[in-house]
């Protein structure tokens, strides 16, 4: 492959990663009401349904973290994580664990006056620290890109 291919791939690469990453946060965080609807938490259904979140947040924290070429060689890698991107995602960590450390004082404060159970607790919490993480991390790359 040459090295335009590689800077065209990459440039390509990164634009889709800065449109997907904000839009599949939403959607992780828009489909967070639909797994405490079910009361019966040990049927079948309700544990596919919990199984099916856990990877789905599973496979955003791999993107967030690994979305940067690993499977189109060391070229496009190295251009997709260029300083501007690893600094992007520090600071998309950052958000994710403000995120995380706001939503379990919220959920303490809720415990004042109801009980929340820690399945509970450690789906919220999860679930919107890896939501904003992801938005945070798009949101800034397409900023990047936009600017560059």
């Amino acid at each position: 492959m040459s090295t335009q291919s590689d800077v065209q791939l990459a440039d390509r690469l990164s634009r889709r990663r800065a449109r997907m990453l904000p839009i599949l946060g939403i959607l992780f965080l828009a489909g967070q009401p639909l797994y405490f609807t079910n009361s019966n938490p040990a049927s079948v259904p309700n544990q596919m349904k919990i199984s099916a979140w856990l990877v789905w947040a599973v496979a955003l924290l791999v993107a967030l973290a690994f979305a940067g070429g690993r499977f189109h060689g060391a070229k496009v890698r190295a251009l997709m994580e260029d300083e501007s991107t690893l600094a992007n995602r520090m600071r998309a960590y950052a958000a994710g664990f403000w995120a995380a450390a706001i939503s379990a004082v919220g959920l303490y404060a809720v415990t004042l006056f109801d009980e929340v159970k820690g399945r509970e607790a450690i789906h919220i919490i999860l679930a919107f620290s890896v939501a904003v993480a992801v938005i945070r991390f798009g949101t800034l790359e397409r900023r990047a890109l936009k600017d560059g």
